[in-house]
C-alpha cells in the first residue's frame, strides 16, 4: 500500500493536473470577489466561474502528457481529444443548461408556483463563457510548464 501511495504521489502528470484543478478553484473565490465584492467560499467547490477548473484540469493533463511522452504520442492525442470535449461541454452544453435554469427560475418567481417553489431554485451557474474556458486553458498550460520545468 505504501508503494502504491508513493507511486501516485510521484506521478508528475497526475499531480500537475490536480494542482491546476485546485488552483483554478481557489482563483474562483478571488475572481468572484472582484465581480460581486463579497467573499463566497462556496465558489471553491462550485461549478462555473472564472477560470474554468475543468478546462484547467484537462488542458494541464494534456500538456503534461505532451511534455513527458511527446507531442506525437497516442497518449497526448487521447488527452487532447478529452480536453476538447470537456471544453466544448463547459462552454456549450452546460452553459446552455445554466441559461435555461435562469429562465425557469424567473418564470417560477413570476408565477409564484407553490409546487415548484418547494422543489427549490435550479442551479444557474453551470457552464462557462468562452473567456472563462480560455483562462482555464491558459492556466492549465502554464501550470504544466511551470511544474515540469522547475
Amino acid at each position: 500500500m505504501k508503494l502504491f501511495v508513493q507511486q501516485i504521489l510521484g506521478n508528475k502528470v497526475l499531480t500537475t493536473a490536480v494542482t491546476a484543478l485546485v488552483t483554478a478553484q481557489v482563483l474562483k473565490i478571488f475572481t468572484n470577489y472582484m465581480k460581486i465584492k463579497k467573499f463566497d467560499t462556496e465558489r471553491i467547490v462550485g461549478a462555473g466561474g472564472m477560470p474554468s477548473s475543468h478546462t484547467a484540469f484537462v488542458v494541464s493533463l494534456a500538456t503534461a502528457i505532451g511534455i513527458q511522452h511527446g507531442w506525437d504520442s497516442a497518449l497526448f492525442a487521447i488527452a487532447s481529444i478529452l480536453a476538447s470535449i470537456v471544453m466544448h461541454d463547459a462552454a456549450g452544453v452546460r452553459r446552455a443548461a445554466g441559461k435555461q435554469a435562469r429562465v425557469i427560475n424567473k418564470l417560477v418567481t413570476e408565477k409564484q408556483s407553490a409546487h415548484v417553489a418547494r422543489e427549490g431554485r435550479l442551479k444557474e451557474l453551470l457552464g462557462h463563457t468562452p473567456i472563462e474556458v480560455l483562462a482555464g486553458a491558459l492556466l492549465g498550460v502554464s501550470i504544466a510548464y511551470a511544474l515540469f520545468r522547475f
